[in-house]
């Protein structure tokens, strides 16, 4: 079994590298090739894969290369996880909103939608690459905005999926504070990429969501940055993601005050590199869990192993085709929920009725990602302005038109048609 790491050289692979040794079993590779186009970080990063594996006795070889073409050839899965424009773009999607008011993030408002329009044609390259070499292959896209990377895949017939690890944070958070294996926990999760809730929780067949929120709401409300009595009232959990939505003008002026996360994360990648670069270092290090990604290799293996073989967890959140799950949204839409997995692809499995309160936001912001899929694959000003008009977060004219120059500006480099 041969799988691609495309952006291996991102300073989260020794985590994905730490999921595919100790979970072996369940996803027998024989040949894993990291590709990227910065040979410096496939330099660092390509040993200490090896050394991992090694530590952990997977037999598995695992190559590094700067040629696509030759990594995906013959590749049954292919993992996307790349950045275009690398941090320093992150940075500016996390600033230049800010300038009049706006949420500066790299998935969500005008910032998302600048890393949208960066990533689209990039990955559909990579996507046609694969179809040419292995057109039975699987996509699996851990790109941000999975959302509306995942749906310019399937837009375009190729098979993938796209994966989150919201999901899974959630469930092994909760399992913590029920003291079970997560395995016994069962998520009702619905929405779009990270625009998600849990409805219910499900151990041995009971919702114990009521009872999660009487017991440990204070630490839900706390992780989630969002007060209790809001998710009282709401009777679901949002994901984080929500607070961008639930606390915007909170959130502008804290990102107004304090250091981006971008910046953050720039400062961990540059001691993460330095860490990666010790010869004696055959493990992923604690640093790691900070950066983010948190149980990303657990999910990418099951569904993976799922896709490829009929093994891991048949019942998986991920990101796929609504066709009809979510009858106020089109079929094309692209939805994140637990779904049967099978070497066939996804089946959402059914979702109850919904509030109205999260229907309408979900339709809000699924009209906005038509509108940014529209801006990604045609280019030109107007798409870029109706899709930011349209977004919840920006919703007004003047914004639209000044966030539409600014976005522009920033990404002139990253844009055929700018």
């Amino acid at each position: 079994m041969k799988l691609t790491v495309v952006g291996g050289g991102s300073t989260y692979t020794p985590e994905l590298i730490d999921g595919f040794a100790r979970l072996r079993d369940v996803l027998p590779i024989t040949e894993l090739v990291l590709t990227d186009p910065a040979t410096d970080r496939l330099d660092l990063i390509g040993p200490l894969s090896r050394r991992i594996f090694a530590r952990l006795g997977h037999p598995g070889r695992i190559t590094t290369t700067t040629d696509l073409d030759a990594a995906v050839e013959g590749a049954d899965a292919v993992l996307l996880q790349l950045r275009v424009g690398g941090q320093a773009a992150r940075l500016q999607d996390e600033t230049w909103p800010l300038e009049c008011g706006c949420v500066g993030q790299e998935t969500t408002g005008a910032g998302g939608l600048a890393k949208a329009l960066r990533t689209v044609p990039v990955v559909l390259d990579i996507a046609d690459r694969v179809r040419r070499t292995n057109p039975d292959a699987w996509i699996i896209d851990f790109t941000n905005p999975v959302g509306i990377v995942t749906r310019a895949l399937l837009k375009e017939g190729h098979r993938a999926l796209g994966l989150c690890n919201v999901a899974i944070g959630l469930q092994r958070k909760f399992a913590a504070l029920l003291d079970v294996n997560p395995a016994e926990v069962h998520l009702d999760h619905v929405g779009l990429n990270h625009l998600t809730w849990e409805t219910a929780v499900h151990v041995n067949d009971e919702n114990v969501l009521p009872r999660l929120l009487a017991d440990h709401g204070e630490k839900i409300a706390a992780d989630l940055r969002l007060p209790l009595p809001v998710l009282i009232t709401l009777g679901v959990v949002p994901s984080y993601y929500l607070r961008y939505f639930y606390a915007h003008d909170e959130v502008v002026t804290e990102m107004r005050t304090k250091p981006s996360r971008a910046a953050e994360v720039a400062r961990m990648e540059k001691e993460l590199l330095t860490l990666y670069a010790d010869p004696a270092l055959d493990e992923k290090p604690a640093l790691l869990a900070k950066r983010g990604g948190a149980y990303y290799s657990e999910a990418a293996v099951d569904l993976a192993a799922a896709l490829l073989r009929s093994a891991g967890s048949q019942h998986q959140v991920v990101n796929t085709l609504n066709n009809g799950t979510l009858p106020f949204l089109p079929d094309d839409a692209v939805i994140e929920v637990p779904a049967a997995i099978t070497p066939k692809g996804a089946v959402p499995l059914p979702v109850r009725e919904l509030d109205p309160l999260l229907t309408g936001l979900m339709a809000n912001v699924t009209a906005y990602e038509d509108l940014a899929l529209e801006a990604a694959l045609h280019g030109g000003r107007d798409r870029v302005f109706r899709a930011l008009l349209a977004h919840p977060l920006i919703g007004q004219y003047a914004y639209a038109d000044r966030l539409t120059d600014d976005l522009i500006a920033h990404n002139r480099e990253h844009l055929t048609w700018a």
